[in-house]
């Protein structure tokens, strides 16, 4: 069988700034729901949730070892993001290619 469809789509993950937060921690390395929650004023349990949504986006992994239940980051799916907002750059790349012309002209002039 082929692996399951995410049941959230990585925008909609990304688009909370404790989720955000939590895959910034991720990058270090693997780490326990324990450290995690010692990052954030919330309760655990509120960031298991988040961690839930970013595992159902497909961005974070969770094993057990032990005990504990242990987080990775998995940055493929950023791959669809950065390729959407890819194309978006050129509009940005434009308008500070137009700034710098403006200011440029303003240098002469003055």
């Amino acid at each position: 069988m082929g692996q399951a469809l995410p049941q959230h789509d990585v925008y909609q993950a990304i688009a909370d700034p404790s989720r955000r937060r939590l895959l910034r921690l991720l990058t270090q390395g693997e780490q326990p729901l324990s450290a995690l929650s010692g990052q954030f004023d919330m309760s655990r349990t509120a960031v298991s949730k988040h961690l839930r949504v970013l595992r159902e986006a497909g961005l974070v992994t969770e094993r057990r070892a032990g005990r504990e239940t242990r987080y990775a980051f998995r940055p493929e799916p950023l791959a669809e993001l950065k390729d959407w907002l890819g194309y978006f750059e050129q509009f940005w790349d434009n308008k500070l290619a137009i700034l710098k012309h403006l200011v440029e002209e303003q240098d002469e002039n003055a």
